[in-house]
């Protein structure tokens, strides 16, 4: 087997020709990961946000029943062979809940994990001191990332970028993501290639429609090859080493391995219809939306359970039943054609 596109070139990659993929950290791996949305309340109102994504009014839960769910994952997840763990925070915004640090906290207080990371998308609102805590909180995992969500209508630009590089000097990995919307995209762009040029590992991602099935129109071919080439790659020298581990994964039918930087370009590629495919979500991983505990956000079928009642992990791979995965996190899934 052998490696014939690399990450600097993913135009390259054989679309139809996929047989098998997924995050590197969790191909042939012991590793389980959580994808928790941990509210929908949120302090910002972006115009495009999807109305189901979020709440102005706070709807989170008892600090008890989100530390007993953590342990309860991995006291499941333990008993499918699952050793180490990756847990992925959003919303909403999950710093806008007073108590997040105390998540936070409980969860990295468990040793028994060889491997054990943290992720977190956010919009960075807190100040500074507040990512101080959370630099320290987290000191003691392998790997700490953060998705940071820019927002022109609400985020001052400078100060934005002033902690991307905080989070980056503290040792957490941080990658500005940003929503293109079609009627802003040379604006944003723009942004985007101004925090580039500090340093900062920037991603474009299409706008979805409000029911998170498909692209929305209003792109030009032009933004579209943009968004699929994206930007380099400008990584500092202590997190050159992430790469390999954080990128996907993919092999084709003639057993030829690709690799790409981030599963967040799939939708741009049109790589998202997996309906058959065998997939690990609800095996080896799961994901949380305020009470409900899923196998993945993008499958309808009923979930795995709630927080407040219980829920049961599969104890198996099983096949995906949805017409399109929209979600980067399940995206990231190891998944195989059969």
């Amino acid at each position: 087997m052998r490696v014939i596109t690399s990450m600097n070139n993913f135009q390259q990659i054989p679309w139809d020709d996929i047989t098998e993929f997924g995050q590197k950290t969790l191909l042939n791996t012991d590793l389980f990961t959580v994808s928790w949305i941990l509210a929908r309340f949120c302090n910002y109102n972006c115009s495009y946000c999807w109305p189901y994504a979020r709440s102005s009014t706070p709807d989170h839960q008892d600090l008890e029943v989100y530390t007993r769910t953590i342990d309860n994952i991995k006291a499941q997840a333990r008993d499918n062979g699952f050793t180490d763990f990756h847990f992925s925070f959003s919303g909403g915004e999950p710093t806008a809940y007073k108590y997040f640090g105390e998540v936070i906290d409980h969860y990295c207080s468990d040793t028994a994990p060889k491997y054990q990371s943290i992720h977190m998308t956010t919009n960075l609102s807190p100040g500074s001191k507040w990512w101080n805590r959370w630099l320290e909180s987290t000191s003691t995992l392998q790997r700490r990332s953060i998705t940071a969500s820019y927002h022109a209508e609400f985020a001052n630009e400078q100060e934005f970028g002033d902690k991307c590089l905080q989070l980056m000097k503290g040792g957490t990995f941080v990658t500005i993501n940003q929503v293109m919307v079609p009627e802003m995209f040379e604006e944003l762009y723009g942004r985007l290639e101004r925090f580039a040029a500090r340093g900062i590992n920037v991603t474009l991602k299409p706008q979805s429609d409000p029911t998170a099935s498909y692209v929305v129109h209003g792109y030009t071919e032009g933004q579209i090859t943009r968004m699929q080439t994206g930007f380099p790659q400008r990584i500092p020298e202590e997190f050159k080493q992430l790469i390999p581990i954080l990128g996907v994964e993919l092999i084709d039918k003639n057993g030829n391995k690709h690799l790409l930087d981030q599963a967040e370009r799939f939708n741009a590629f049109g790589f998202n219809k997996f309906k058959g495919w065998e997939c690990n979500a609800g095996y080896q991983g799961c994901v949380i939306r305020e009470n409900e505990v899923k196998r993945s956000y993008s499958c309808k079928d009923q979930p795995l359970g709630t927080l407040n009642e219980g829920f049961e992990l599969f104890k198996a791979p099983s096949k995906c039943i949805t017409p399109t995965c929209v979600s980067s996190a399940d995206s990231k899934i190891p998944k195989r054609k059969v």
